[in-house]
């Protein structure tokens, strides 16, 4: 006879659960139950929408799946979005293109000068201030809400270690409005919030980092197996791992 099949460890569940489930587009809501992030105050679809309803030319970037700028009631006449990683852009241009956007596959801004009343960006990877200064029209503004300096570090920390100052101080607002008014725009809104974070299991944490690609670049399981075991184990212990959210949101115009 036949051994009986060897029951997987809950740990074993949960990180297979979370490496088979799909990562594309940009909605999070595989972590319902499984983890909860504080949502800044000021609300940063509802103040987009209004705002892509008071302008003709619009640019989305980094659009993700589409769903931030799908969420909006009203757009312009004319609209344009770009995202450059494939299951992304396919998930855009399903979910936009009904509703007249123009979805471009590329990382960069490949449009004219002073084509856009608005450009628009939820949480760039980076941010190419020059590009948008020239792609504005003037009187245009850029409207964009960022992560913050040390975003999530505690789990950054806990998988690669203690981070340099200059990795805790990349994101930070005032280097955006340094390089704001570099490219020669105008800061005319700036606004920072921290806010709380927890994951209340293993599989959470490992669909937050192959999603959120930059917090422990080239992240997978197989490295870190010691490690995410390690965590499975506090969280069984004490409860969800907490750590600190930094988001800012900042609106420059183009004179």
């Amino acid at each position: 006879m036949p051994p009986p099949p060897v029951r997987k460890s809950r740990f074993d569940e949960l990180v297979a659960e979370a490496e088979a489930v799909s990562v594309d587009g940009w909605d999070f809501s595989w972590l319902d139950g499984r983890a909860t992030e504080e949502r800044p105050s000021w609300g940063y679809q509802r103040l987009l929408g209004a705002r892509l309803a008071q302008v003709e030319t619009a640019l989305d970037l980094e659009t993700g799946g589409g769903e931030v700028l799908d969420g909006c009631p009203a757009l312009p006449p004319l609209m344009a979005a770009t995202e450059s990683w494939p299951p992304n852009v396919a998930r855009a241009s399903a979910r936009l293109r009904p509703r007249g956007v123009v979805v471009v596959a590329t990382d960069g801004i490949p449009f004219g000068d002073d084509v856009f009343d608005l450009v628009s960006s939820r949480h760039p990877v980076t941010t190419d201030w020059p590009g948008i200064a020239r792609v504005l029209r003037g009187g245009g503004s850029y409207f964009s809400q960022q992560v913050g300096p040390a975003s999530v570090f505690e789990l950054v920390e806990f998988f690669l270690g203690a981070q340099p100052e200059e990795a805790r101080q990349s994101r930070h607002p005032d280097r955006a409005v340094r390089e704001a008014e570099a490219a020669g725009l105008r800061v005319a809104d700036l606004r920072s919030e921290s806010l709380r974070t927890e994951f209340s299991d293993i599989g959470a944490v490992v669909y937050f980092l192959r999603k959120v690609i930059w917090m422990v670049p080239g992240f997978t399981v197989g490295p870190y197996r010691d490690k995410l075991r390690e965590l499975h184990e506090r969280i069984e212990r004490d409860g969800p791992f907490a750590a600190r959210t930094t988001r800012f949101l900042i609106e420059a115009r183009k004179p």
